[in-house]
């Protein structure tokens, strides 16, 4: 068994899934039993809860609403986290500290169940990051290191040609790694041998910013 649906987010600054994502989401969530956040600030109780309401919000204000819906954080026991994945529809992948969310997946045991279960999984910012064969937190160091492995996809969330430091920053760890650059608002599912991919995201290979194609995408999605 693998995952359902892969679903890569870089961000929703206005907490608010776009239409054409909801239209996505809502066709792979016909099941809404249990809805499953796993934590990027695993020590950060009371951020972790009121970013998960409001998550679970964006996917209700959408008519997505899930029977039951948790947290894992530091808080959660082992035995307990693995049953959570192990019983979840979605298991959703929050954004902030990527390393320390990879930490706290290791830490709890829970990366075999996410690869293994048949649940919807999705990663924002963060979390999309850990979900990549060769993941990169580059405010911690520009050397990738070993994912979840459910896509040969490396993703930078928050893109913005603007951002000079972070494009040149980018252009380096490309030489090495190509980087799907995501701007905001935008997604890649991958579902089998077929992905989507919905707003502005761009490759950077060896130095060079090209729009992500179909199919580059389609010969790195396989887990």
């Amino acid at each position: 068994m693998r995952p359902k649906l892969l679903g890569f987010f870089s961000g929703f600054p206005s907490r608010h899934f776009t239409d054409e994502i909801a239209m996505r989401l809502e066709e792979e969530l016909s099941v809404r039993e249990s809805l499953v956040f796993v934590s990027a600030w695993p020590s950060d109780f009371s951020r972790n809860d009121d970013d998960a309401a409001g998550m679970h919000g964006m996917f209700a204000e959408r008519g997505m609403t899930f029977r039951r819906y948790h947290v894992i954080d530091g808080r959660t026991g082992s035995v307990e986290a693995r049953r959570l994945v192990r019983e979840a529809s979605c298991i959703f992948l929050m954004g902030g500290h990527a390393v320390q969310q990879f930490q706290l997946i290791r830490g709890k045991g829970i990366g075999d169940e996410i690869r293994g279960c048949g649940a919807v999984v999705l990663g924002v910012s963060a979390g999309a990051v850990n979900m990549a064969h060769r993941a990169v937190d580059i405010y911690e160091s520009l050397l990738p290191y070993d994912g979840l492995g459910l896509a040969d996809i490396t993703v930078k969330a928050h893109f913005n040609f603007s951002d000079e430091n972070l494009v040149r920053t980018l252009r380096t760890v490309s030489m090495a790694l190509p980087v799907c650059a995501m701007e905001d608002e935008s997604a890649i599912f991958v579902k089998g041998s077929h992905v989507e991919i919905f707003g502005s995201i761009h490759l950077i290979d060896k130095g060079i910013i090209t729009t992500l194609a179909q199919e580059w995408l389609e010969n790195h999605a396989a887990g």
